[in-house]
């Protein structure tokens, strides 16, 4: 099984991806971190020197083969993964999507001392979240199976009602999820 967890810039897919891996005992993928391994450079750096196109580019690339690879993982993907068509299929397709739905007033207060984020670094960042977020959130419920509000839940709280609904699904063995998710491990 795969699980992928799609949604804007600082909607937190990595942070939950990394707890719901640890907590479901599986590993944990990021798409940022493999594309800058494969670039052996900063996303930002090779953003700015080559455009979006070459890394929407790579990032298809990279999303593809990760989702050909053997075995259960989580899978944070990057905010802009949805744009393509293909992307989005391939996602549906082979994997479980969790879609992580914040808006954009709350990414705005997470995010606003953030300088690595390439489609912030604009005068008005809440501006650049609202038109971000009206062109991708109907892009993220095509592609998902589920939706979470990240509003205001901690990650403990995001990790429990992703598997609470991959358990109503089906899709998760109640036997595999700790009693009490986020519990201290002694």
């Amino acid at each position: 099984m795969i699980i992928s967890l799609v949604g804007m810039p600082g909607g937190g897919k990595s942070t939950v991806g990394r707890a719901l891996a640890r907590q479901l005992g599986m590993r944990f993928v990021d798409t940022d971190a493999e594309i800058e391994a494969r670039l052996g450079e900063a996303i930002r750096s090779f953003f700015d020197r080559s455009g979006e196109a070459a890394f929407r580019d790579i990032e298809s690339e990279v999303l593809s083969e990760i989702l050909a690879r053997e075995g259960e993982f989580v899978l944070a993907t990057g905010g802009g993964i949805v744009l393509r068509d293909a992307n989005r299929d391939l996602l549906h397709r082979h994997s479980t999507v969790l879609y992580l739905r914040s808006t954009p007033e709350e990414l705005f207060r997470r995010l606003r001392h953030d300088t690595q984020r390439p489609l912030l670094q604009v005068r008005d960042p809440l501006a650049k979240l609202r038109e971000l977020y009206l062109q991708r959130n109907p892009l993220y419920r095509r592609c998902a199976h589920f939706v979470l509000e990240t509003g205001r839940p901690s990650v403990n709280g995001l990790v429990n009602m992703a598997l609470m609904q991959l358990e109503l699904a089906g899709l998760v063995d109640p036997g595999r999820v700790a009693a009490t998710v986020g519990a201290e491990k002694h």
